[in-house]
């Protein structure tokens, strides 16, 4: 993770760091609604078996579970749902030239909050 002036991580995928070999780390936003903040901030969100997948130069984290808010009510989201990965378009064409190649994977490390916006930590 990142050592930088007001981060605070959220959850950690561990068996990520077991079962992959981390060659290169990368920053990415993450497209959220309001109620999801309130539960990341809480510490409800859950990287376990979930991975990032890049479709139409658009990337996507899949699998993160992030719990509904208690005090959402109508507005809370699926908590398995799609979740837009926000990244410079370059840096998307290598990941993304990177998983073409046999035993690639993209897989979330971690999730914090870097000042006031939740980050991805993909490896």
């Amino acid at each position: 993770m990142p050592r930088a002036k007001g981060v605070k991580q959220v959850a950690a995928n561990r068996k990520a760091l077991h079962d992959y070999f981390v060659l290169e780390r990368f920053e990415a936003g993450v497209e959220l609604f309001g109620t999801e903040v309130k539960s990341i901030r809480l510490g409800h969100v859950n990287l376990k078996d979930s991975f990032c997948h890049i479709k139409d130069g658009q990337m996507s984290v899949i699998g993160m579970h992030i719990s509904p808010y208690e005090k959402g009510n109508i507005f809370n989201k699926d908590p398995l749902r799609q979740r837009r990965l926000l990244m410079h378009k370059r840096e998307i064409r290598k990941l993304h030239a990177l998983v073409k190649q046999d035993g690639y994977a993209l897989v979330p490390l971690s999730v914090y909050f870097k000042d006031s916006r939740v980050k991805l930590e993909i490896g």
